[in-house]
């Protein structure tokens, strides 16, 4: 995973903003934990403001793209974190579990360095509510590949709580599903390098090509009128939390 983001993750400061709105659900779901650690850290996208938060994160480039400022960053990996049990409230991974070589042992070692909770924002691989597959069909393939499936983080967790993200038209964080009101968006090749599926995925510029030629015809907006005024829309993604104590 270093060694992919040391190259995805050249500009990932700019197309990954974190959106307030989720960042809110983050923040909530943390409840009065004091000290955070947040595991695959990359540039720093939601760490909480006025906690003590500690990141962890394998890749240097994205190590250096954080802000002045930012929680002092740690370059490790989720499957060995090199702190003793029990060291902060809580831990946190933000859309980055897809990217560990040992989910099992990377859940593990979180609720083992947490004394209070766990929390997780993952995307549910069973989802298949996105029009993105009509044009990129094996992004399905994909997120079955890397992503477990929801049951998995209660097996490795303990009793979890799984709500759904509610993704904002103007979600500021470019993230896979994130233009679902912004289909135009998917035509720019920088836009789809800020997602480590389109870096994976062979025949992205085929299917953007289609998407295109349904944009320019109106075919895309009569398949998806009822997208057009939505203010908010569930693209598959999931909050976990697992209270420890």
């Amino acid at each position: 995973m270093s060694a992919l983001y040391d190259t995805i993750g050249v500009d990932y400061a700019n197309l990954r903003k974190p959106d307030p709105r989720i960042a809110a659900q983050i923040e909530a779901a943390l409840g009065d934990a004091r000290t955070v650690l947040n595991v695959g850290a990359g540039a720093g996208s939601y760490e909480p403001a006025g906690r003590d938060v500690t990141a962890l994160e394998p890749s240097a480039e994205m190590i250096a793209q954080r802000a002045p400022g930012a929680a002092p960053a740690i370059q490790g990996s989720a499957e060995d974190l090199p702190f003793a049990d029990n060291s902060f409230d809580a831990a946190m991974a933000v859309l980055t579990i897809h990217h560990w070589s040992d989910q099992a042992k990377g859940l593990a070692e979180l609720r083992r360095v947490a004394c209070e909770r766990v929390v997780l924002l993952t995307f549910d691989p069973a989802f298949r509510a996105m029009w993105q597959l009509d044009y990129w069909p094996e992004l399905a393939a994909l997120d079955e590949q890397a992503m477990p499936p929801l049951d998995f983080y209660a097996r490795h967790l303990g009793t979890v709580e799984i709500a759904p993200v509610p993704i904002p038209h103007d979600c500021s964080d470019g993230f896979l599903y994130a233009y679902w009101r912004r289909p135009r968006a998917y035509l720019d090749p920088r836009i789809r390098k800020g997602s480590s599926s389109f870096w994976k995925l062979e025949g992205a510029d085929e299917g953007a090509q289609r998407l295109e030629q349904d944009l320019a015809s109106g075919a895309w907006a009569e398949r998806h009128a009822a997208l057009l005024d939505a203010e908010s829309a569930d693209m598959g993604y999931r909050l976990v939390t697992a209270r420890i104590s």
